[in-house]
């Protein structure tokens, strides 16, 4: 008896030290492609200025192409994931992003660059970046399981935040020493590095069952049947859609306020924009902790309801000791932010049934992300019609309240997501007529 029970005790300690080696090969692949897309984020507009001299226009332009794949492929990206393993779809999608990435240097260097190719080179890196991210999501639960889901996706938001934080600085130096072209070059390394990376995982995951009856129309509409008949999923989405529209417009003004308005130099504009993610760098190393002492379900409502007020800081800042309003108000955004996005990410994974995940993280990053390329123009046509401080008086206003919708769903009443049970089955019991 006493044998069986040592073996079974190292059977444990086995398993766990696979999970923590596979969760640091995990955590390093996400390391390079968070880092590696900030600085792709930086150079691949500096390449359409610097060396093809682009408009204004022609900006735009590339960041929406960067995020079309969204709107485009939102909704069957989920229902081709939940068909495939998902470590493969992040691998396939760090090797496109590794061949695209290449193409614009070597097209650099045959005199072939163009507008139109770095147009058609963002709609594909977005859609390698829709593909990895739902992949990455429905993935993490089967790697670590759901009791460490918390303390999981604080770990990979403190990656995200630190990449956010580092990697316009990075890119500038690069772009610096090695241009735009060569600067793309290396981020294709670092693409290669996460697929060697994702490749060292050795934990097994089974293969999705065949469905040879299903049809992917059919499959999208019971993705988008989960999300839309579950209460709280159903307000979270509708809730980060609002909170998005809002702070992607403040965003949008941030640097036009700053200059013209406030009268800033570009160095101390860097320097104040920066600060924002240092809010989100100790809010992703404070999650576990908080919400041990919070509740996961309270904070989720909580974190938003509490700092986004903070925004209102924002349009009282002045070329003096009040530009300090602007650095406490984003940086305390920032954290609400973070907190809410590992709050509610942890929620979805929870809930969500394994065969549904891939579905119902692309039907959420679809709903709450189609909004982006409407914030742009929201908040250019408040800043013509009302100036650039009153538009951003009124973004910030309506930016508070939109956590207010959080208070109509039951997490209100909840300290823990195993509070929500019931809801979760009503959600899926809803989605199978859709089957």
């Amino acid at each position: 008896m006493s044998v069986t029970t040592e073996e079974s005790a190292e059977s444990v300690q086995a398993v766990q030290r696979r999970r923590r080696r596979d969760f640091r090969l995990f955590m390093s692949s996400h390391i390079c492609n968070e880092l590696g897309g900030s600085i792709t984020y930086v150079a691949l507009p500096l390449m359409a200025v610097l060396t093809l001299d682009a408009s204004a226009m022609q900006a735009g332009l590339l960041s929406a192409a960067e995020h079309a794949a969204f709107l485009l492929l939102g909704l069957p990206a989920g229902a081709w994931v939940d068909r495939m393993r998902k470590r493969r779809v992040m691998m396939a999608a760090d090797l496109a992003r590794a061949v695209l990435l290449t193409a614009l240097p070597v097209a650099y260097l045959l005199d072939l660059h163009s507008m139109p190719l770095l147009y058609a080179v963002a709609l594909l890196l977005g859609c390698a970046r829709l593909f990895g991210d739902v992949a990455d999501q429905s993935y993490l639960p089967t790697l670590i399981g759901k009791d460490t889901l918390i303390a999981g996706n604080s770990k990979l938001e403190t990656v995200r935040s630190g990449a956010e934080f580092a990697g316009p600085g990075i890119a500038g130096f690069l772009v610096q020493l090695l241009g735009a072209a060569g600067t793309l070059a290396g981020q294709a390394v670092t693409s290669l590095v996460s697929v060697i990376l994702l490749g060292g995982i050795g934990a097994r995951e089974e293969k999705p069952e065949p469905a040879p009856r299903r049809h992917l129309l059919r499959d999208i509409r019971e993705g988008l049947g989960y999300v839309l008949s579950h209460r709280i999923l159903r307000l979270i989405a509708l809730n980060t859609a609002a909170v998005n529209l809002f702070l992607s417009a403040v965003m949008a003004l941030e640097v036009l306020f700053l200059t013209r308005t406030v009268g800033l130099p570009p160095a101390a504009i860097g320097w104040v924009l920066t600060t924002a993610t240092i809010g989100s760098v100790l809010a992703a190393t404070a999650a576990d902790r908080v919400t041990r002492a919070v509740g996961a379900a309270r904070l989720t409502w909580l974190s938003l309801l509490v700092t986004m007020p903070f925004g209102l800081l924002l349009p009282l800042a002045g070329n003096d000791w009040r530009i300090g309003l602007f650095v406490l108000g984003s940086l305390v955004q920032s954290a609400g932010v973070t907190l809410y996005n590992i709050c509610q990410v942890t929620y979805r994974q929870t809930v969500c049934p394994p065969h549904l995940l891939g579905r119902m993280t692309a039907t959420m990053r679809f709903l709450v992300w189609g909004v982006l390329p409407l914030s742009g123009l929201l908040a250019g046509l408040l800043g013509e019609l009302l100036g650039v401080r009153d538009a951003l008086w009124l973004c910030a206003a309506a930016l508070s309240a939109a956590p207010l919708v959080l208070l109509c769903s039951p997490l209100r009443r909840m300290r823990e997501f195993e509070d929500a049970a019931p809801e979760a089955e009503a959600g899926a019991t809803a989605a199978r007529p859709a089957q």
